[in-house]
């Protein structure tokens, strides 16, 4: 449940970042930023503090090859939903935009608005970034004449936000359950495990990963 306190972690961190925010993701840049600010909208409306555990799903509709997808970092540390827990899933959607689910409060959608994606656009920071010039070669002062404007600007400037009130979502259960590959002898959580000629396998010992392959190219 949220709290006095939880409220002023929000609004303490809304148009700034802490330092070791920036240091996880590694550079600076204004789409992690947006990330952050979507992932503290999120929480703030409704009503939660940052996962600990396993109970909020975030699901960025980001996808590959994309500068945009520094946006997920930010995400990632706003909401407490890693990866590594399993609690970040992309959509491949090719959209600055993320939807956060709890089971309990409901779901959000947060996009970025079109036209702060058309002033963003006119910064200096983007003319380095299409000449192949990685983040953090880019001289601090350009990077933060955008990165300034993001955080500057309210949430509602920033995003458009709608309550999916039909979202659903049901996680993978957890499981602990394992078995021995009979080929290289490494243990494989079962869900993973493949029956191949009457043997357990892993799934690059039985081949599975190579006929996915297969298929695919046809």
């Amino acid at each position: 449940m949220e709290t006095a306190e939880t409220r002023k972690t929000h609004s303490q961190f809304k148009h700034t970042l802490p330092e070791w925010v920036w240091e996880f993701h590694g550079h600076h840049c204004p789409f992690m930023p947006i990330g952050w600010r979507m992932g503290l909208a999120a929480l703030e409306r409704l009503g939660i503090e940052r996962e600990k555990d396993h109970g909020l799903f975030v699901f960025s509709e980001m996808g590959e090859g994309h500068p945009q997808t520094c946006m997920m970092d930010g995400l990632q540390a706003a909401t407490g939903c890693t990866y590594g827990k399993n609690l970040l899933t992309r959509l491949y959607y090719g959209k600055v935009a993320a939807v956060v689910y709890h089971p309990g409060r409901g779901a959000l959608r947060l996009a970025l608005k079109p036209e702060i994606q058309d002033e963003m656009g006119k910064f200096e920071f983007f003319v380095y970034r299409k000449k192949g010039i990685e983040p953090s070669e880019i001289p601090e002062a350009v990077s933060n004449e955008v990165i300034n404007f993001i955080l500057s600007k309210e949430d509602e400037e920033l995003f458009t936000i709608k309550e999916m009130p039909n979202f659903q979502y049901k996680p993978t259960p957890g499981s602990f359950n394992r078995v021995k590959c009979s080929s290289c002898g490494e243990y494989v959580f079962e869900r993973y495990a493949r029956l191949k000629d009457g043997q357990v396998l892993c799934i690059p010992c039985s081949n599975y990963e190579k006929n996915l392959a297969k298929k695919v190219e046809l």
